[in-house]
């Protein structure tokens, strides 16, 4: 077979030194503004929380060329130790607050970091950022495996996390990326910040990039539509909502008619939002959708953040794309995983996303197609799963729509009230060949969904939301 190869190369890497917390993320005015929810905090100010957690590190063990592992719910103290722990030359073991202990355990004994930074107590609610106490204990005296400034986890949404390890220069870098993003807050503005800054989206796009760019961070006081309505009233300088697109259908679940002045955009990553959700959320409230595409491992990839070229985005500077044979790859000079080489997803300098994609070689614009393992066989003829889930989400009252092939294709799915499911099987019946139908259809309440906000794709847990649907 001929491999057709396409590809879209935009900017270049730097270097970072040893000092880039302080030069990065915690330079300029003291007397500005970093947080202003659960309460207002200054940059000097954070600059002295961070100075005090550097000394309880270092007194439970931590040492440059270390490791910390948090474990702890967004939060100023998860800010505080994470600055802190880089400021040390220490590695970051990122670790959801939502683990359980069976799973941070697991963790742990295969990351062996020197401490770990735990809360005093449970957090609960449906807050963005918690009150938190947070406790430093020792764990091992051995240093990090690797040289990169933070390991994270894989959302897990199409299988089993991956540890992920991206060093300094990754986290600069991508900070860089977004400054020359056309749409980004800026200087003055704010970001209401939705998704955990434990995660890529939250920790890069939100935390560190508005840290860098003088952006002020609002996390709402609590995970409601009408909260994030008060975070984006509670100052008159323009506020971009960041967020998945579950944050989405929170806002358009929002009674009354309200339009907060200072509301400039919103901007989510994730799965592609359907068009009725997109019409439904610009109609209400007047500003631009913005679509973001990314990985754990690479970060920010591609952008649409005035909803101009939906579904399609422009590669973010810096980004080197290709599509081979339909899949979507990414330069990057190292493999981004830890442990044994993982040959199926990195090789030769490219990361393998597993999205099917395409890239137009004359506009350099990027269309996700999907997960490329999404092809079966039906009756002797090829369906391709990516495909039927698109059609299925361009249709009328679909919410959310996952398809799988479950002994047969298989389409759960979230419907707009008053939205009838026999309009919704005769709308893709006229967009798609008989054989590709779903022979199932199983709407559900509401969908699971990752830690991050992905809707979930693990078969048992949808046919659990689909018995309880029922």
């Amino acid at each position: 077979m001929t491999t057709q190869q396409t590809v879209s190369t935009f900017g270049a890497v730097g270097d970072v030194g040893p000092n880039w917390v302080d030069d990065v993320l915690l330079a300029g005015d003291g007397d500005q503004l970093a947080f202003s929810h659960p309460q207002p905090v200054r940059r000097a100010e954070l600059a002295e929380l961070v100075a005090l957690r550097r000394q309880a590190l270092v007194a439970a063990g931590l040492r440059p060329g270390g490791a910390a592992a948090l474990w702890l719910a967004p939060s100023l103290a998860y800010v505080a130790n994470l600055l802190a722990t880089w400021q040390l030359g220490a590695q970051a073991i990122l670790l959801d607050h939502r683990l359980t202990r069976f799973e941070i355990d697991r963790a742990l004994a295969r990351l062996s970091p020197q401490v770990v930074v735990s809360a005093s107590a449970s957090v609960g609610g449906f807050r963005i950022f918690h009150e938190v106490s947070d406790t430093v204990t020792g764990y091992s005296d051995r240093p990090a495996e690797t040289d990169h400034a933070v390991i994270q986890l894989s959302s897990g949404s199409t299988g089993p996390s991956k540890i992920i390890g991206r060093t300094a220069a990754d986290l600069v870098t991508e900070i860089g990326r977004y400054t020359r993003i056309d749409g980004v807050p800026r200087a003055g503005e704010r970001i209401i910040l939705l998704p955990s800054v434990v995660h890529v989206l939250g920790l890069v796009g939100g935390l560190l990039y508005g840290l860098q760019a003088g952006v002020t961070l609002t996390p709402p006081e609590r995970l409601t539509g009408d909260s994030i309505l008060d975070a984006i009233d509670s100052a008159e300088s323009p506020a971009t909502v960041l967020g998945v697109p579950f944050h989405i259908n929170l806002l358009n679940s929002v009674a009354g008619a309200r339009r907060p002045a200072a509301f400039k955009r919103m901007t989510t990553g994730g799965e592609l939002v359907p068009p009725s959700v997109v019409a439904a959320f610009t109609d209400r409230y007047g500003v631009p959708l913005g679509n973001m595409y990314g990985m754990t491992e690479v970060g920010v990839i591609a952008t649409d953040l005035y909803g101009q070229h939906r579904p399609a985005l422009q590669p973010a500077p810096g980004i080197q794309l290709e599509d081979v044979d339909g899949e979507l790859r990414i330069a990057r000079e190292r493999s981004p995983y830890l442990g044994d080489p993982v040959p199926d997803r990195w090789a030769d300098g490219w990361l393998r996303t597993k999205d099917a994609g395409r890239v137009d070689p004359d506009t350099g614009l990027v269309t996700i197609l999907g997960r490329l393992d999404s092809q079966v066989t039906i009756g002797g003829l090829q369906v391709d799963l990516a495909e039927v889930e698109t059609e299925l989400n361009l249709q009328p009252g679909v919410a959310a729509a996952v398809v799988l092939f479950d002994g047969s294709v298989t389409a759960y799915l979230e419907l707009a009230d008053g939205t009838e499911l026999a309009a919704v099987e005769a709308g893709l019946a006229q967009r798609l060949a008989g054989y590709k139908l779903p022979r199932r259809y199983q709407p559900l309440s509401r969908f699971p969904r990752t830690t991050t906000g992905k809707l979930l794709r693990n078969k048992d847990a949808l046919r659990e939301a689909a018995a309880a649907a029922q």
